[in-house]
């Protein structure tokens, strides 16, 4: 199985760091969420991975090379040119994926966890939906909502109050991606987005005629590493 780690963001919410950094290089006890999240995939048995740059992507590519992929086959696709959001670099990536049938798993630089990605991915061998999303019930402020068979159905800000609804849903019910997802080749079909967009987009539109389910993991240790201080509250969690 193959791997996708989303490493090009701009890292904003980082800041300092990231005004002479990529944001993928901070550390956690001593090791780089880069590095942290390669080892993650790696105690799954998946080991040939693609990792897309833009912010620094020389310094990114430099630890790649000094570090030797920390033990992995690392793939750079290089999106130096202009930065293309989720949507736009995994589509960008897809001839990583070209030669395989198999489901891979896409998931962010920044976040940190231990969810049993083994069931995940069993999960959704079982039930074959075009892509399945880690969840949880933590509080935040974008939700997907998913129906009783959970199904997604929608999204929604609950700050601004906008809410995008893909198919009818009498009780949606709110979770809180963790930014894992496993996901169907087939995808790369379907997607008719080009350029700059987000996977958001991709599952609303597609949600409207494919099967998009959730996974849950809220038994699991979790921190999107969005901010400095988030950093201390990690290396607690996190070795």
């Amino acid at each position: 199985m193959k791997a996708m780690i989303f490493s090009a963001g701009l890292g904003t919410r980082f800041k300092p760091w990231t005004d002479s950094h990529p944001k993928a290089l901070a550390l956690v006890n001593g090791k780089s969420l880069l590095q942290h999240n390669i080892e993650y995939l790696q105690r799954y048995g998946i080991t040939d991975v693609v990792v897309n740059v833009h912010h620094f992507a020389d310094q990114l590519q430099a630890a790649l090379k000094i570090n030797n992929g920390w033990g992995s086959a690392v793939t750079i696709s290089d999106e130096s040119d202009a930065i293309l959001e989720t949507g736009g670099g995994l589509k960008r990536a897809a001839g990583f994926f070209e030669h395989t049938k198999e489901p891979f798993v896409l998931m962010n630089v920044d976040i940190l966890t231990d969810l049993d990605l083994r069931l995940m991915i069993q999960q959704h061998l079982e039930l074959n939906p075009l892509a399945s999303l880690a969840v949880t019930n933590r509080e935040t402020s974008r939700y997907f909502l998913f129906n009783e068979h959970n199904m997604l159905c929608g999204w929604r800000n609950v700050k601004t109050g906008e809410e995008k609804i893909s198919r009818p849903c009498q009780q949606p019910i709110q979770k809180a991606f963790s930014g894992i997802h496993v996901i169907d080749p087939r995808i790369f079909s379907l997607m008719k987005q080009e350029g700059k967009f987000s996977m958001v987009d991709v599952y609303l539109e597609l949600a409207k005629k494919q099967a998009i389910k959730s996974f849950d993991h809220n038994d699991s240790n979790f921190i999107d590493v969005g901010k400095p201080e988030s950093i201390l509250r990690a290396e607690e969690l996190f070795m």
